[in-house]
């Protein structure tokens, strides 16, 4: 089975299933997730994003977006904005509509392994300051450029992976996702927010968030007991994503006079396979 054999649904509002049909010993899915690409912003590595959108390719891979894809940040009454961070193709008066076609363009040719694509606070922020949903405006364009199966997810919520094996039995995987909140801090670069998330997501096999540039993984081992009363020990993973945003390398901007360090860049690969008779998976920095 492939890519195009994925079934995606949203059966209500924060949930999206996606059903993968799971056949053979060797059966394996993966997918690349990713958040604060900030596409249209001047210090975006634009050859890092192609090279993880062409090995997505090469992987059959589909490519989960979790927020701040586009960056917005050049336009009018943002507090942010600065000129020197703007492309030069968005800067002739149509500055939402030209980002968004930019965008669909340079993600046009990988379209079709596209699934998945939330907001994040650079979108909402464009949603209240000039009523027009930018993250729609772009889910709709690339399904117009060939991406059929990409759904538009809200800022938080769950994807539920269903594995449909060839007995008709399926085994099922968890995602909580929300673009991210805070500032990360310094020391903790938003690790301490894993406790936290791990009691009010309980159901989750992992947890994926954004929105503070850091990139890190960690697992939180749980006591359990199944539905037949046998304990057992599981995990729940946490994963933040990077970005492709170069700010520290010019040693000038906004980044700078905060006093905010190096970020490291790249998503995660995260690769889906039978385990027996369950659906298991592990994870693959991009970088």
């Amino acid at each position: 089975m492939a890519l195009k054999d994925i079934q995606v649904k949203q059966p209500y509002v924060g949930s999206t299933v996606i059903e993968i049909p799971a056949s053979g010993s060797k059966w394996e899915q993966w997918f690349l997730l990713t958040s604060d690409r900030h596409h249209d912003n001047a210090l975006t590595d634009w050859g890092l994003e192609k090279e993880h959108l062409k090995e997505a390719v090469a992987r059959d891979a589909g490519i989960l977006d979790f927020g701040d894809l586009l960056c917005l940040m050049q336009g009018k009454w943002d507090s942010r904005s600065d000129t020197s961070q703007c492309r030069p193709e968005h800067t002739e008066g149509r500055y939402l509509d030209s980002v968004v076609e930019t965008a669909v363009d340079f993600y046009a040719p990988e379209a079709k392994n596209w699934i998945f694509a939330s907001p994040g606070n650079h979108e909402t922020s464009v949603l209240r300051r000039h009523e027009t949903d930018m993250s729609a405006r772009f889910v709709d364009g690339l399904r117009s450029a060939g991406a059929d199966k990409l759904v538009l997810g809200t800022y938080a919520g769950y994807i539920r992976f269903n594995a449909k094996r060839h007995d008709r039995k399926s085994s099922k995987l968890i995602m909580g996702y929300t673009h991210g909140y805070g500032g990360g801090g310094p020391v903790t670069k938003g690790v301490i927010q894993t406790n936290r998330q791990a009691t009010y997501l309980p159901d989750c096999n992992i947890i994926v968030s954004g929105h503070v540039h850091e990139q890190w993984s960690m697992n939180i081992a749980r006591s359990r007991l199944s539905h037949v009363g046998k304990p057992y020990v599981d995990r729940q993973l946490h994963l933040k994503m990077g970005g492709y945003k170069r700010e520290y390398e010019h040693f000038q901007g906004w980044a700078t006079e905060r006093g905010m360090p190096p970020k490291p860049l790249g998503a995660w690969w995260l690769r889906l396979y039978m385990n027996g008779d369950h659906l298991d998976f592990d994870v693959q920095e991009a970088k």
